[in-house]
């Protein structure tokens, strides 16, 4: 009985197999390819221009969504049922078959298609050349490594990097939850390696192989978020070196205390501050756009999530990498809890304080990111 039970889960781990054996085929020419054609650097192919039979088979448009180079524990439940070991078979079991399938058209997997397709038209549009480029070293700083289960993740401040540390202090089991780990150890003690921490060969290795994460916010609201965290709370950095120098240059009658201080910078001086092409002191990565921070249109990114639908897009990334099933995104706020979130409805109390043209102008500052991330306009007077 219980092998006429598992009759239709066998055919199911012996059509995924073969369809991942015909896959593997493709990478390993790939690899072939690759090693016949090494030179030194790590170069990477422009996103939107790279041949398709150049790049590892789960990047490519048509299959790389959801097949992450960590496999998916459906699979491991097949290669247990072949080897003759006892799987009970469950509804869940089912589910993630169905859900696992080449064939399979989930809402996940049609969200990231679309999102990637969006992304390299704009790149496309942006970066038309076809040529190999190399990568520096600066445009992979921001991603952090994760070896066990092969991630690599692009920090984006204000677009929950703080839970996603955590997050990948779990996976490295260097925490058992990310409940356990406050704000300060998550940013200045997380012992996690940034990609430029390696050798060319082992940068160039992990971009080819490894699944690469990106999350993003609304830009606006991006904005905002840092703006009230770094100015409208306590912070002796931001406010000695950026509210200084904010406040000496675009406010006029400063009171000494101000000067002294740098506390008390409005929003509208800020604008003023990020928009000026001699900024008293320079960019700063939590107001960075993402294009620039993540290098979107160089680094080929397997998984594009969003803050507007966070826990979905995390924890079906999770269950795709094989993580924990214990694990899911923390949705907590450690860090000025009493504070406000900042929504769409707080975003636009703080814009509505700025002019047409003013808002005009940052929206032409972060324009390239609400075209790559399909971000509608935020105010109906825009252009």
């Amino acid at each position: 009985m219980k092998l006429l039970r598992s009759r239709p889960l066998l055919r199911w781990c012996l059509l995924l197999l073969g369809v991942g054996s015909l896959l593997l085929l493709v990478l390993l020419q790939h690899l072939t390819d690759s090693v016949q054609q090494q030179n030194p650097g790590f170069p990477v192919l422009e996103g939107p221009t790279r041949p398709e039979g150049k790049v590892p088979s789960w990047q490519t448009e048509e299959i790389r969504a959801g097949l992450f180079p960590g496999f998916p524990p459906v699979l491991h439940l097949c290669s247990d049922l072949l080897m003759g070991k006892k799987q009970p078979v469950t509804k869940r079991h089912r589910k993630l078959l169905l859900k696992s399938a080449p064939s399979g058209g989930s809402t996940e997997l049609r969200t990231q298609q679309s999102r990637r397709r969006q992304l390299n038209n704009v790149c496309s549009e942006y970066h038309p050349v076809r040529r190999r480029r190399q990568v520096r070293l600066q445009q992979v700083s921001r991603l952090y490594v994760e070896d066990r289960f092969r991630l690599l993740y692009c920090e984006v401040p204000k677009a929950a990097c703080s839970n996603w540390k955590r997050v990948l202090m779990v996976l490295a089991g260097r925490a058992q939850s990310t409940q356990d780990i406050p704000h300060d150890a998550a940013h200045y003690s997380n012992q996690l390696r940034r990609l430029d921490s390696y050798d060319r060969a082992g940068i160039a290795e992990r971009l080819r192989t490894y699944t690469k994460v990106l999350f993003v916010r609304e830009p606006f609201e991006r904005l905002v978020s840092a703006f009230r965290d770094k100015f409208e709370n306590p912070n002796f950095y931001y406010h000695s070196v950026f509210g200084r120098a904010i406040i000496s240059r675009y406010r006029a009658n400063a009171t000494k205390s101000a000067l002294n201080t740098g506390t008390g910078v409005t929003f509208r001086e800020f604008v003023q501050y990020l928009l000026d092409a001699q900024r008293p002191v320079g960019m700063d990565i939590h107001w960075e756009r993402v294009s620039q921070l993540c290098s979107p249109c160089l680094i080929p990114y397997d998984f594009i999530g969003k803050i507007e639908s966070l826990q979905e897009d995390a924890d079906f990334l999770l269950r795709g990498i094989g993580a924990p099933e214990n694990l899911t995104f923390p949705d907590f706020k450690d860090r000025n809890p009493r504070a406000k979130r900042t929504s769409s409805r707080v975003t636009q109390d703080y814009f509505s304080q700025l002019n047409r043209t003013e808002r005009q102008k940052v929206f032409e500052f972060y324009y390239r990111d609400y075209l790559m991330f399909s971000y509608p306009k935020p105010f109906s007077d825009l252009h």
